[in-house]
């Protein structure tokens, strides 16, 4: 089965690292109560593959340059259900999670494959 999902792309100003982790960890909790939501995961940028020899492990980023990127990915069973979540995200996150970032977050939606 194909399911719906989201992609979003967090810029964290470096001097805001913690507290956007700490409102992660709580938002997560309520992400997955939200109707149809499959799952929900978040990462924090570590490695790159540039400069490096392919087939070679990546390269730890060792400095921040601007921000420092974070991604979700958020699945769900429809569209519908998606619709609903990401308006109840917005109302209670939005304006809290912006302070903490060098620009608006960048979401991609979709189907799986």
């Amino acid at each position: 089965m194909d399911t719906f999902v989201e992609l979003k792309l967090f810029q964290v100003k470096p001097d805001k690292l913690e507290r956007f982790e700490t409102m992660i960890a709580r938002i997560t909790e309520e992400q997955m109560k939200c109707e149809g939501c499959i799952s929900i995961k978040y990462f924090k940028r570590f490695y790159t593959i540039d400069g490096i020899e392919l087939g070679e492990p990546p390269r730890e980023l060792t400095k921040i340059v601007k921000c420092v990127k974070y991604y979700s990915w958020w699945e769900f069973d429809s569209k519908e259900n998606y619709g609903a979540a990401i308006k109840a995200f917005f109302e209670n996150y939005n304006r809290d999670l912006q302070r903490l970032l060098i620009a608006p977050f960048d979401i991609n939606l979709g189907y799986s494959m």
